[in-house]
């Protein structure tokens, strides 16, 4: 019998001590880059910290979420630097040590600290990471506070405040889970209202106790404090508009001394975020469509050197590629029915882009992905490939049908195209307009490049750093996901491109549901 696999989502807290100081004038700014080793034997950045500023001892409130796997060595990386300007790579940053060792190891110890070396192996300050399991918590707060009366702590001013919120952990320590920003020269600070999950804040526990300590930010880092207060999970879920005392510890001895200030709740709502699987098992369908490139730039099928060759000890990269997600989107589809269509082909004399594969355009569906195959097979045989590479057709025939879905979200279906292409789009604005339609839709397109063109145009459509435009119109979300199947290659490039082009579904269905105020039909 195999083993099952044991996986388990982590959160790991970071803290540093006695970096070295990179900056002339002041102190150094860390930050922390993450990185888990791949299977290539490369390190890849998961995630990062906050940028913290003048600090060579840094303790960090965003937590990096990983997945741990019992049964694998997840080799693990914690490179520090000293961050002084607004890019986002990191090589053109001071460096100031790393740490290397196995998520194992951190989460066996809990705790886990360990020195950092330098470039030379050096010691260059010590590295603390806090494992902790993720409690997973629908529940979540935005929540804003207030201060009054706050005591001055600056010579020429009065305050900068802001606050920590720290989380007890089961051993009795703390961790820092959320910090907000400072306001300058006041001692009745408002901050800007936050989100966080019951899980991240309270570990899901009602009777978890939360330290709030408020200090006064100083440029240099010696931040100072102005006093704290404890309060629980269970009290901040109430949605009470509470008030507590700030109390310094420091100062309680003194006569008349009756606190810090207070702070307070100015606005609580509680609400709760769903997750994918939250959608999927609460009856949400996902409904996958295929659409195919038969324009001539394929070259002919009967020659080997062809893209849609067929040769049965070599499968051509349609096929590969319409295996891979269509194996896993499958799973999702209860009836198994997958309507496949074609574009950019002859048939009859004429050119057509949108025909159904199996040849009976009133019925389009396929069973399951060998349905699929075989009308694809079929369609090979049956028509002669021309042009040009219009795909707005098909993007807007799936389009219909969601936007048919949309008019009743009580059946929550959800609608996936896998578009494979060799080339150029021809129709590159109306596809854009498409696009722009089908994300207000429920609905994602993956688009699959097959071939060796040159797909740069295709990153505009997958528009993950601003939203599509076409003059006045624009895109309600980023629902597109481009990738060129040559990137992968070996013998998990299936596994690689079905994981690739997947990932982003999950997040687009979520965000679409969301944003119509759509719950699960059936919460488990």
């Amino acid at each position: 019998m195999a083993a099952s696999n044991l996986v388990t989502k982590v959160e790991l807290h970071a803290s540093c001590k006695g970096l070295r100081n990179k900056d002339t004038f002041s102190k150094s700014d860390p930050i922390i880059s993450v990185s888990i080793l791949d299977k290539a034997h490369a390190w890849k950045e998961v995630d990062r910290t906050e940028h913290i500023k003048n600090t060579l001892d840094p303790e960090f409130a965003k937590a990096i979420y990983l997945d741990y796997k019992f049964e694998q060595v997840q080799k693990i990386r914690f490179n520090v630097f000293d961050v002084d300007n607004a890019t986002h790579a990191l090589d053109d940053d001071d460096f100031l040590g790393f740490m290397e060792t196995t998520l194992g190891q951190v989460v066996s110890a809990g705790k886990f600290t360990q020195p950092l070396k330098s470039e030379k192996g050096a010691e260059a300050g010590t590295i603390t990471v806090r494992a902790d399991e993720v409690v997973q918590s629908r529940k979540y707060l935005t929540i804003q506070f207030a201060g009054d009366n706050l005591d001055k702590k600056d010579r020429f001013g009065k305050s900068d405040p802001y606050l920590e919120f720290h989380r007890a952990n089961k051993d009795g320590s703390y961790s820092l889970v959320h910090k907000t920003e400072f306001v300058k020269n006041t001692l009745n600070p408002v901050w800007k209202p936050f989100t966080i999950s019951a899980g991240s804040l309270g570990r899901g526990e009602d009777s978890c106790v939360i330290k709030v300590i408020c200090y006064d930010w100083d440029n240099d880092g010696s931040h100072d404090l102005i006093g704290e207060f404890t309060t629980t999970l269970g009290d901040l879920l109430s949605q009470k508009l509470m008030t507590w005392e700030l109390i310094n510890a420091q100062k309680v001895s003194k006569k008349k001394y009756k606190n810090s200030g207070t702070i307070t709740i100015s606005s609580v709502t509680m609400f709760e975020k769903y997750s994918f699987l939250d959608y999927i098992l609460g009856g949400c369908q996902i409904n996958f469509t295929v659409g195919v490139d038969f324009t001539g730039s394929n070259g002919d099928p009967s020659h080997p050197k062809s893209l849609h060759n067929i040769n049965p000890d070599k499968p051509n990269e349609y096929i590969r590629a319409l295996t891979a997600v269509g194996e896993v989107c499958q799973d999702y589809d209860t009836d198994k029915l997958f309507p496949a269509l074609g574009f950019g082909a002859k048939i009859g004399g004429k050119v057509s882009h949108e025909f159904a594969l199996n040849g009976n355009p009133s019925n389009p569906y396929c069973a399951g992905m060998q349905g699929v195959l075989a009308a694809y097979h079929q369609a090979i045989a049956a028509v002669e490939l021309y042009g040009p590479t219009n795909v707005a057709p098909v993007i807007n025939h799936v389009a219909n049908f969601a936007e048919q879905a949309a008019q009743n979200p009580s059946a929550q279906q959800y609608f996936v195209l896998l578009l494979l292409t060799d080339g150029v789009i021809t129709d590159m604005r109306e596809t854009k307009l498409a696009i722009i339609r089908a994300s207000a839709l429920p609905m994602s397109i993956i688009i699959v490049g097959v071939g060796g063109a040159d797909f740069q145009a295709m990153n505009e459509l997958d528009s993950d750093n601003k939203k599509l435009t076409v003059g006045t119109q624009v895109a309600t979300r980023d629902i597109v996901q481009f990738v060129p199947f040559r990137k992968y290659q070996g013998d998990d490039a299936a596994y690689s491109l079905a994981q690739e082009v997947l990932a982003e579904v999950p997040r687009q269905v979520v965000e679409y549901m969301k944003s119509k105020g759509v719950s699960p039909i059936n919460i488990r």
